[in-house]
């Protein structure tokens, strides 16, 4: 049943009657009746929702947007609130409030610990003072698809 219907029929009662609206649309005056005696309750839960979404907002800024709901309820437990992990997820879910997800670096090179160090033959010095004296290199990997392209790039006052 939708909370429209029951809104509805409460809306209208004073004109049609609650028995009347309720043959008309399918429901049964109990269903109305349990539902109308509920609405205190459901009011004092929302208000109690909107607090916690507060505090769950000021604790996600808090903590600069990174904290997902296990970590915001650990928070919310540390300052005295006794709330369910799932209640909060599902809190964070509804209004959009998301942690950052740390990324694995993928490790593409794998140094072999016994090869000797190479050679710095440009000793940290990078001023030219002619052209095409000193050039700067570097190689990387790029996954496309299934497969692994090289890139290399040389600079010299730009990328060539």
């Amino acid at each position: 049943m939708t909370p429209r219907r029951w809104d509805f029929i409460s809306a209208n009662a004073g004109a049609f009657g609650v028995q009347r609206l309720c043959r008309v649309l399918g429901v049964s005056r109990s269903g109305y009746y349990h539902w109308h005696a509920g609405a205190p309750t459901r009011a004092a839960r929302q208000e109690d929702e909107d607090a916690l979404v507060e505090e769950i907002r000021e604790i996600h800024a808090e903590h600069k947007e990174t904290y997902g709901a296990l970590r915001v309820h650990a928070e919310l437990r540390g300052f005295g609130h006794t709330v369910n992990r799932k209640r909060v997820a599902r809190l964070m879910r509804k209004h959009r409030i998301v942690g950052r997800h740390l990324r694995r670096r993928k490790l593409t090179t794998i140094p072999d610990p016994v090869a000797p160090p190479i050679p710095d033959l440009v000793q940290h010095d990078f001023t030219a003072t002619d052209l095409d004296e000193r050039w700067c290199g570097d190689i990387t990997y790029i996954q496309v698809g299934a497969a692994w392209l090289y890139l290399a790039c040389v600079v010299s006052r730009g990328v060539v």
